[in-house]
C-alpha cells in the first residue's frame, strides 16, 4: 500500500485534491469533526482541561474557537487530546484499507506530528493566496484571528513543500486537478 500525504496551506484545497484521486480518503479534520459529535471520552477530557469553555456534549466548535482564541496556550492542549484519538482512527483506516493499493492522508498536521513515514509520497498543494482568501471567507464561522492561530502551530510552507515529492498547483478547476494528479500517479505506480 502506497500512503500519499496532502501538504499544503489552510484553504488551499488539500481536502479537494484528496477527494479527485479516487483512493479512499483519511480526512482528519472530518474525524475531529465527528470526535466532536460522538466521543463523550474526548468531551470529558476536554471539558477537564477548558472548564471554562466547553460546556455540554457534543461539543460545540464554537466552543473550541473561543477557547483557541482566548488563550494561545489552549490550542497546545486540545491537539494534545485529539491528536491522539485521531491517530487511533487513521491506524483503524490503514488497517481496513491494508489491501488497497493507494490511501490518502489528508492530515493537515501530519509532519508537525510525525504521523509521516519514511516511504510516504508527500504532496504539496499550491493555491494563489488571493483564491485561498475568497474559498476561506465562503467557510461557515470564518475567523481570521483563528485561522492565523491554527498556522502558528504549522510548519513553514516553504519547508512543506521542500519535503513533498511533487507539487499540484490547485486552480479549483476538477479538469486541472485530475491532470495534476494522473501525471502523478503514472509516475508513482
Amino acid at each position: 500500500m502506497k500512503r500519499i500525504g496532502i501538504l499544503g496551506d489552510i484553504g488551499s484545497g488539500k481536502s479537494y485534491v484528496a477527494r479527485n484521486f479516487g483512493y479512499p480518503v483519511f480526512n482528519a479534520d472530518e474525524q475531529v469533526s465527528i470526535l466532536y459529535r460522538r466521543s463523550r471520552k474526548t468531551f470529558v477530557k476536554l471539558k477537564k482541561i477548558l472548564p471554562k469553555h466547553i460546556k455540554s456534549f457534543p461539543i460545540n466548535k464554537s466552543e473550541i474557537s473561543k477557547a483557541i482564541l482566548d488563550n494561545k496556550v489552549n490550542l497546545k492542549k486540545i491537539i494534545k487530546i485529539v491528536h491522539i484519538e485521531i491517530k487511533k482512527k487513521m491506524f483503524s483506516f490503514l488497517k481496513k484499507n491494508k489491501n488497497k493499493e493507494i490511501v490518502i492522508l489528508d492530515i493537515p498536521l501530519l509532519l508537525e506530528n510525525k504521523i509521516n513515514k519514511k516511504g510516504d509520497i508527500l504532496i504539496f498543494v499550491q493555491s494563489q493566496r488571493k483564491l485561498i482568501i475568497e474559498k476561506l471567507k465562503k467557510r461557515k464561522n470564518f475567523n481570521s484571528k483563528l485561522v492565523k492561530k491554527f498556522k502558528n502551530v504549522q510548519l513553514p510552507l516553504d519547508y512543506k513543500k521542500r519535503k513533498s515529492q511533487f507539487i499540484i498547483k490547485n486552480d479549483f478547476k476538477e479538469k486541472t486537478v485530475k491532470k495534476e494528479i494522473n501525471k502523478i500517479l503514472q509516475k508513482i505506480l
